[in-house]
Formats: structure tokens, sequence, C-alpha cells
């Protein structure tokens, strides 16, 4: 009989920088139920990989002094360390750089067009170069990005289109006859109250202002933007051409569930479903979008200086005890958080004191006692069936907190099970029964319920901790590992010899080790500031930054300076009043280049006199390469005399 198909998915990470352990959280989250489900007898496709073109990656390639494929190939290599690093086991690792991923995107972009769902147009808006998305002035937030809050520029641009408000009565009634499309809940809600009722707009999917991108087959000009080239990677894993679909696609697609971060749920549940729609092909059954892990209270950034990567965490606690925290620490719904201290203490709570000492005083216990070898299992009492009843009921649980995507229940409910058996050693006290022969059935007895429990946790242990789960099965001498095995009590056998006993997760001097991690972040943040001052960048305190006034100034009147050259001398209206400043670029910039329009002012800078003319200020430029300056402009929308902070 042919096993149950299930095809899994993880978003596939950009290769802008090397992912922390935020960014890490998703693979091994995904991990963990392609692995139940393994273990569950299903035939799992597990698909993750990188996203790799776009505007963003060209400037950070430019400023590498490298090309952009060398640029993906170096942290796409880096990102696929860290999937391996954690043990995870997916199927297939993608590229969008992949010749057959930028042919099949290309197939879909033509068919799109062909068909009428794609046109030629116009973009003119607020473009956020981060997040790669154009937003209109009612979709900025305070100005700036509604997604990450950054400075957004005006940008216009011809562009192709994709016709999202063509499909979106069929998507609103696919959503509302799958309830369980979008998941949890109050993604779902957010989607359709603030995204899909309000009316959806026509997608920009091509661009010309960089090259970064699979091109256009039939204009040259434009490249197929991140849209329909990251999203289409879910489908062209499984070779889908749009023409000729390969066996594994018919058996896979669609996919049982996206797993994704809950910032890119609207292009997962709106975008990527009318995508779908238009080439005629099945929505996915699911989509997940799961919380932030979080530093602390705050969301990770290199900027805040409260990054941590799975490699250094690995090299501290080991790769299984990353993974238990990872999975165990995440709420179903809301942000979960990370901190040394939190890490430490899980560690030593539950990995040290409760499984690692379960095992290793049973395993000693039988050794001790039995020379490894229990004699007989017969001496079943009132307090023994309780206790098997317990260790039963978590499979139950576990099944329901993957089912839900509450991986943090299933975890628990596990690890309960390892707190009840230390709890029966404490009820049954071995060590009491066996100072008398005429206990020793009923020591036996003790102590092989004890084995059983641990061979059951190890396989439940399986999809979180694979490692350790294998390291209890070798402890205890047992290879019987199978999702039915655990669904009752008495698979371990009778008269079978354990193992060593040895410690699964020794406890962690939690004063030295945050000592010891403080130590190493200081050093690492004076060789950075030293390194700043090398290369002659001084760091400052925010309170030395917060004394200087910048202010929207607008170029109301410009002319050379006679005397010098170099200068220009620029009438200033700053919202108060005017003012002259005098700015060497005339070398790059004429009158009329600059007359009527919006600069960045430094309004509290001490006058100088250059030249005869007195400079009450300094307007913001960028050096942009060799004897290249570009003056920083600001949107005509902006009042003069607004603060820029």
């Amino acid at each position: 009989m042919d096993r149950k198909k299930y095809y899994i998915t993880t978003a596939i990470a950009y290769t802008s920088r090397k992912p922390h352990i935020g960014n890490s959280y998703e693979i091994v989250l995904t991990d963990a139920i392609a692995r139940f489900k393994r273990l569950q007898g299903y035939e799992v496709f597990f698909c993750t990989g990188t996203d790799e073109h776009g505007q963003k990656i060209e400037e950070y390639a430019k400023s590498a002094g490298v090309t952009p494929k060398e640029y993906v190939d170096k942290v796409s290599g880096e990102i696929r360390n860290i999937c391996d690093l954690l043990n995870t086991t997916y199927d297939h690792f993608i590229r969008t750089t992949d010749s057959y991923h930028e042919k099949a995107v290309q197939k879909i972009f033509k068919k799109l067009y062909d068909q009428g769902d794609i046109y030629k147009g116009a973009y003119e808006g607020h473009y956020c170069v981060p997040c790669e998305s154009f937003f209109t002035d009612s979709q900025l937030k305070d100005g700036k990005c509604p997604d990450c809050g950054r400075e957004v520029k005006f940008a216009k641009e011809e562009a192709y289109f994709f016709k999202l408000s063509k499909y979106q009565k069929q998507l609103e009634d696919y959503i509302e006859s799958h309830p369980d499309f979008i998941y949890p809940e109050s993604r779902k809600k957010e989607m359709v109250n603030n995204f899909i009722k309000p009316g959806l707009q026509d997608l920009c999917v091509s661009r010309t202002s960089f090259k970064w991108g699979i091109p256009v087959t039939f204009d040259d000009k434009h490249v197929i933007y991140v849209w329909i080239d990251a999203l289409s990677n879910y489908i062209t894993a499984l070779g889908y051409d749009g023409e000729n679909n390969s066996e594994k696609y018919k058996k896979y697609w669609p996919a049982d569930v996206h797993i994704i971060g809950k910032d890119i749920v609207r292009f997962h549940t709106i975008y990527w479903p009318i995508m779908l729609m238009a080439l005629g092909e099945p929505l996915p059954k699911q989509v997940y979008g799961h919380p932030w892990l979080l530093f602390g209270t705050d969301k990770m950034s290199k900027s805040k200086g409260n990054v941590i990567y799975a490699d250094e965490l690995v090299a501290r606690f080991g790769v299984d005890a990353v993974r238990y925290y990872l999975l165990s620490e995440m709420p179903h719904a809301t942000d979960g958080s990370i901190s040394y201290e939190t890490m430490i203490e899980r560690y030593n709570s539950d990995l040290a004191n409760t499984l690692g000492n379960l095992v290793n005083r049973t395993v000693a216990m039988a050794n001790k006692y039995f020379v490894g070898t229990l004699p007989c299992n017969t001496e079943k009492t009132e307090l023994d069936e309780a206790f098997i009843n317990d260790i039963l009921s978590a499979l139950p649980a576990v099944e329901k907190g993957f089912n839900e995507f509450k991986i943090a229940d299933a975890v628990e409910a596990v690890i309960n099970s390892a707190k009840r058996s230390n709890k029966y050693i404490d009820e049954t006290a071995p060590w009491a029964l066996a100072k008398s022969e005429e206990n020793k059935n009923r020591l036996s007895t003790v102590l092989y319920n004890l084995l059983e429990a641990i061979r059951i946790i190890a396989v439940e242990l399986t999809p979180f901790m694979p490692e350790t789960a294998e390291k209890i099965f070798s402890q205890i001498n047992c290879d019987i590992k199978s999702y039915d095995s655990i669904t009752s009590f008495g698979a371990y056998p009778i008269g079978n010899k354990t193992g060593e006993a040895l410690p699964l997760f020794a406890r962690i001097d939690a004063p030295a080790l945050l000592a010891e991690i403080e130590a190493e972040m200081n050093k690492k943040a004076a060789e950075e500031e030293k390194k700043s001052e090398i290369e002659g960048i001084a760091k400052i305190g925010i309170e030395d930054f917060a004394k200087v006034d910048l202010r929207v100034a607008q170029i109301i009147a410009c002319e050379p300076v006679k005397r010098a050259k170099k200068l220009l001398k620029l009438t200033l209206n700053d919202g108060i009043g005017e003012r002259t400043v005098a700015s060497g670029i005339a070398k790059w910039y004429s009158p009329e280049d600059l007359t009527g329009k919006k600069v960045i002012l430094v309004s509290n800078l001490k006058p100088a006199v250059l030249c005869g003319v007195e400079s009450q200020g300094m307007i913001l430029a960028a050096d942009c390469g060799e004897d290249d300056v570009k003056v920083m402009f600001v949107d005509e929308s902006v009042p003069a005399g607004s603060k820029v902070r």
C-alpha cells in the first residue's frame, strides 16, 4: 500500500547576511514536523533554500567588491551550513539562481503575460529597498515602510503588473471555504480585514532599475521581480515548468503546509495563491505564520548588537540543546524570546536535571542491581498502572501539538513524561527494594517500567532531539523505535541487557558561563571599536548624535562663488527663514540642478566664512566612489523645517 505523501516547506532565506538564531528557528521547527511525519509513516518531501536576486543583493555585492553571484554563493553556503549544523533533514535545497528554477520562472511569467494576467505599465510610489516593496502614501506608517519601519524613497519606473484585483473574489471565496488555509486564526483575520477587504491593488512584478534578477524573455529591459521569482520555488523545486511537469510535482503538489514567518504571511496568502489560481494549479493546503524569536523583548538586529548565531549556541550547548530550546520556548501565536540566562536555566532544569538524570540513574540501577539484565516483569500494582497510563497519555498530546503547530506543547508533553518517571522512582524507591532479596521481582518490575517509559520518551524525542534519542537507545540497548511501538506499553524486551550509563547533559555553572560570555562580548565590542578607529569611524553615543540638529530645507536660490571654483552659494528656506550655505559641490552640480530641491541641513553648525561667504550650516551629501558625490535630496512632500531623526 502506498504511504501517504507530505510536502512541507520553509520560506527560502534571503541571501543578504548570515542568518541569526531567530532566522534559524524556522528550519528547526519545520524539521521537527518533517521528522514527526516520517515517524508516523508519511513519505515526506521537505524543501528549503535561498532567495538570491534583487536590488539589495546587487548593492551588497557592490559594497563587498564582488559580483552578485559570488556574493550569494558565499551567503547561501553559510545558510546551508547552518541548516546542516542544526541537523535538519531537508530533502531539497533550492537556490533561485539554479538554472532550472530561472527557466521555469521565465515560463511562468510568459504564460501569465500571454493570458492577460500581466500587463505593462508604470509604477510611481514609495519604495523600500530592504523589503523590495512599493507603497502608496496611505500605506506608509509615519512616512516610513509599514513592514520594517525604515525610510522609503520615491521612485517611478516602467514595470509589468500582475492583476491581483482580477482574482480578489476567488481568493475571498477560497479562504471562506477553507477555514484552516491561513493559520493561526489571528493571521487570517489580519489578512482578510487589513489587506483583502479594503481591495487588492495590482502587483508590480518586474523592475528596470537594477539588473540582478531573472530577465523577462520578451523584454530584456526588465528583470522578474521577487514575488514571481521567489514564491515559485515551492513548485519549481518539484519540477514544475508549466509544460511538462515532473512526476515528483504530480506526486507531492499541493504542499501540505508552508512554514513561514508572520512578517511574510501577506505574500504567501494573497500573492502566491492568486498566482496559482492564474496558473490553474491547486493551492497549498495550509500556510502557518509562526511568531518571531526575540532577544529578550527586542527583535534581533545587528544594529542593536543583540544578535545570537546558531553556531555560537551550538558550540556552547550542543545541537540538541539548541533545538530543544527553540522548540520548547516558542509560543504558538505570540513571540518567543531567547537569552543566555534562559537558555542555561532550561538546559539545567529540563535536560540535565529531568531527562539526563532519569536516564542515567535508571540505567545505572539496572546495571547495579541486575548486572544490566532484568529477570522478570511480574509484580504490577495500581501504582504501576497509573504510571503506565500517564506515560501513554503523552502520545495523543504530542500528536495534538503537531497537528495544531503547537510544538512547544508537544515538547512539554514529552518532558512531563520524564518528570513523571522521576516521580515514579521516588514513589517506588528502588534503592530500598534492593535491600531485600524478597523484593527482587518487584524491583525488576519497577526498573522494567522505567526502561520502557524511557524507550517511549526516546521515540517521542526523535523529532526534537534526534542525537539525544539515539544516545538513549544506545544506553538502554534497544532499537525498537517505531511509532506503533509507543501506542501501547511493553515493547522493551524482557531479559534485555542495558548498556553503559553515561551523562546525557552535564549541569552548567551558570555564573561562570555568563561571566565568560560577558567577557567574550566585551572583547568583541572592543575589537569592533578598534576596527572602527582604524577605519576612521569614531563611535559616538546617542547623546552626541542628539546634539546634531538635522532639518529639511529647500534651496530657493543658487549661484557660483566667484572666488572659489569648487563652491556654490545656496540660499535655503529652513522652515523659519532664509539662510546661506556654502557647499563644495560645484564640480558635480550646476545651480539649475539644485534650485527648488529639498535637502538635509545641519542647522546648528557654527557659522564659518568661506571665500567671503558666511556659511550658516552644511547640507548632507554622500561619497559614492572615487570622485563622485551625490547630494541627499528629500521627497518634495516633506515640509521645509521638518526635523530629521
